[in-house]
């Protein structure tokens, strides 16, 4: 890779990075008004992945997940999918919303909380992603859907057919006293969406 490619890979990621920062700081913002406490979210961690390992970021294709995912409209269509294991999902609900889940199930109250999160997370770092892109960008009414990692990808893209071969993944932690809430939240653009994004985010050469 010549320095020139390494410096707009670069580049890329510290803008991303700085969106990250900023759609996080709106998410906790948005779910301590909600839910009328603090909520601490720590600074997120941010990649651009290949597609085909979106799966291996959650603990593989048969990894039961809850995911929350919908469409992105306007200048620079995509999906997004903020994708959360059952393990963490019944933190969070405890943590934040002080629920005790039972194993395996889940009250329609519990699936509209973690809709709710979910959608909060998506709005806020796509309005961050607007913001800096001067895009029009809106998203979909949300769904829900608890199934293994692999068959939850392969139902977007029969929904919302050809994705785009990468994602920009945002590893989001809540942090609370007793423990510490991860989930991933994934932003695939069209095929041709990435570099609408780039070009307006001023990445020389996208």
């Amino acid at each position: 890779m010549s320095l020139w490619n390494e410096f707009k890979d670069e580049f890329k990621l510290d803008v991303l990075k700085e969106v990250g920062n900023i759609g996080a700081g709106h998410a906790a913002t948005a779910l301590s008004r909600i839910l009328n406490h603090p909520v601490d979210m720590s600074v997120p961690t941010v990649s651009l992945v290949p597609f085909e390992e979106i799966a291996d970021r959650v603990g593989g294709a048969e990894q039961v997940v809850i995911a929350v995912f919908l469409r992105v409209e306007g200048d620079a269509p995509g999906n997004m999918f903020f994708i959360i294991r059952e393990d963490s999902a019944k933190r969070l609900l405890r943590n934040l919303l002080s629920i005790d889940t039972e194993d395996g199930a889940y009250s329609d109250m519990e699936l509209s909380a973690l809709n709710e999160i979910g959608n909060i997370l998506a709005g806020s770092y796509l309005s961050s992603l607007a913001d800096f892109t001067k895009l029009a960008m809106t998203p979909t009414v949300p769904s829900l859907a608890i199934d293994m990692a692999g068959a939850i990808l392969s139902y977007g893209l029969l929904q919302f057919g050809q994705m785009g071969d990468a994602a920009l993944l945002i590893e989001t932690k809540f942090l609370e006293d007793r423990d510490t809430v991860e989930g991933q939240f994934f932003l695939i653009p069209d095929p041709e969406s990435f570099e609408k994004i780039f070009r307006a985010l001023g990445v020389p050469g996208s």
